[in-house]
């Protein structure tokens, strides 16, 4: 789905920090038009502009000519400024194909260190190491989690080595230790599991991104597909889905496990690259309205099969190509304004 010489995409950036409700939406548009236009702002001739979206303070620029997506970009500050503003507005410009898998929520169930951490300063040090955000600790030992993909899957190698390092300290006490052999069996068989987890010696785990396993199994179902020696079996948490691979029977080679894992990895890594994910939010509709964007979605979906749309109570999830996916929202989002004004 090109236009022109560049596929409309590429030729797209996004734009975080649109200062939101301060004017009417056509007013708000008109300045972002301009402020990309000018040459101070190291801009080019605007094809469109979409906003507002179904992201708060988010709108899509979309420039005649590729080479002014990498001109702006290189500039280090963009102040969105009008004389009707009491101050300027810094904006943030990235690539609208940047913008693929960019965040992820899971929850943690930190409970299973709390008889050899403090759970509090594990948590600070989880902090320390990632960028990631974190909701409070829940009596019951959860916590959730948000952050980007690759954030969320090195806390999971993050707390895997803590896994690791009760099981070698409990060894290292094990027979030594003047706790009662209750609480003792306690902590080994916890150890010992978390530790078998993490070695990975009969199971394998993959981390993906939940849509991105959907996509996965929708378009590329021979990636799941194994000999009987093998099982796959997935836990969904929100964002995230754990994929447990396991060699099935005495006779099954003990490296059968790690070679899907890592045949699975390789494709997630590699469709990372070129798949692009925009979220439809209607929180905030009745459920009539909602029932509409899902036959707008549905109506529109034919006219590009590789695109894979997922509802939720929520939200619509679109993946696909970034060219296809701008135009796929962008059409739903023409139909659904064109439905709502014609009440």
């Amino acid at each position: 789905m090109a236009t022109g010489q560049t596929a409309r995409s590429a030729r797209t950036v996004v734009i975080s920090g649109v200062p939101d409700g301060l004017l009417h939406n056509d007013v708000m548009t008109d300045i972002l038009t301009i402020h990309f236009q000018m040459s101070k702002n190291n801009g080019g001739d605007v094809e469109d502009v979409i906003y507002p979206t179904d992201k708060r303070g988010v709108a899509y620029v979309t420039f005649e000519d590729q080479k002014v997506v990498e001109s702006v970009l290189k500039k280090d500050e963009h102040r969105l400024e009008d004389k009707r503003f009491s101050r300027y507005y810094l904006l943030k410009v990235t690539r609208y194909s940047e913008n693929v898998f960019s965040s992820v929520t899971c929850v943690l169930n930190m409970s299973m260190f709390k008889e050899q951490f403090i759970l509090e300063d594990l948590i600070q040090e989880m902090k320390k190491s990632t960028d990631l955000r974190f909701g409070p600790l829940q009596s019951n030992g959860h916590i959730s989690v948000q952050g980007s993909f690759p954030d969320i899957k090195l806390l999971r190698d993050f707390l895997l080595l803590k896994a690791k390092s009760i099981s070698e300290k409990d060894k290292r006490e094990k027979g030594t230790s003047h706790q009662t052999p209750r609480k003792r069996q306690q902590q080994y068989r916890l150890a010992t599991d978390m530790s078998n987890f993490a070695r990975g010696a009969e199971k394998e785990v993959v981390v993906l991104d939940t849509d991105m396993y959907h996509y996965m199994k929708s378009f590329f179902p021979r990636i799941f597909v194994v000999n009987d020696d093998t099982v796959i079996f997935d836990i969904t948490d929100g964002d995230v889905t754990t994929l447990y691979i396991e060699n099935a029977g005495s006779r099954s080679g003990g490296g059968r496990a790690l070679q899907v894992k890592e045949k699975i990895e390789k494709w997630s890594i590699k469709l990372h690259k070129i798949l692009h994910k925009e979220r439809i939010d209607f929180k905030q509709h009745t459920r009539d309205e909602q029932q509409k964007y899902r036959r707008v979605c549905e109506s529109v979906k034919p006219h590009y099969p590789r695109v894979l749309i997922i509802f939720y109570d929520t939200h619509i999830d679109v993946i696909g190509n970034p060219s296809e996916v701008f135009e796929f929202t962008k059409k739903v989002s023409n139909k659904i304004q064109s439905l709502f004004h014609s009440r």
